[in-house]
């Protein structure tokens, strides 16, 4: 598939057939995820892939009661290993490289799920407490978002966009 078919293509879906994602599908998702860039080649990812019902139930409490979350054959939560990119750049590699480098690698996974025929949503409403208690986080692990992953069961419609003439701006705003 083209990058930009990918790109227009892709929808947020929150509607899943029971179908699994295949194990060599699913590493190609992450390789892809793996494959982001980041600053200073810091790597901050991490990545909980989980397919357990009562796990899947407690991540979608968590996300306010989003139940299409448990709904999914996998949920992908990404997280943000804050050490790993404070090491180099301190306060800012924590507060602003580790979640833009995880959001390159959630962007990726998007991309290539849809590629190979997966639907998912990004999602980002939850909260992060109850998340990183029910996947027994450590200490620096910060949980970014939780995406799942699955055959859709809904066409969504582009949603619109704001015209690149009252966005872009040329050399100054």
């Amino acid at each position: 598939m083209d990058v930009f078919d990918a790109i227009h293509g892709r929808r947020s879906v929150r509607a899943f057939h029971e179908d699994p994602v295949s194990e060599e599908d699913l590493l190609k998702i992450l390789e892809a995820a793996i494959s982001a860039p980041s600053a200073g080649n810091r790597q901050p990812w991490e990545f909980d892939v989980v397919r357990d019902g009562k796990t899947k139930r407690r991540l979608a409490e968590a996300a306010l009661g989003q139940s299409f979350i448990e709904e999914a054959p996998v949920v992908i939560v990404v997280c943000a290993n804050l050490a790993r990119s404070s090491r180099v750049y301190g306060r800012r590699g924590e507060e602003l490289y580790a979640i833009q480098d995880t959001a390159a690698a959630i962007q990726n996974i998007l991309l290539s799920a849809f590629a190979l025929g997966y639907g998912t949503c990004w999602v980002g409403a939850f909260d992060e407490g109850e998340v990183a208690e029910i996947l027994r986080l450590p200490a620096g692990i910060r949980p970014v978002a939780i995406i799942p992953v699955g055959r859709p069961a809904e066409k969504p419609s582009r949603p619109p966009r704001i015209p690149p003439d009252k966005v872009v701006h040329m050399e100054f705003y």
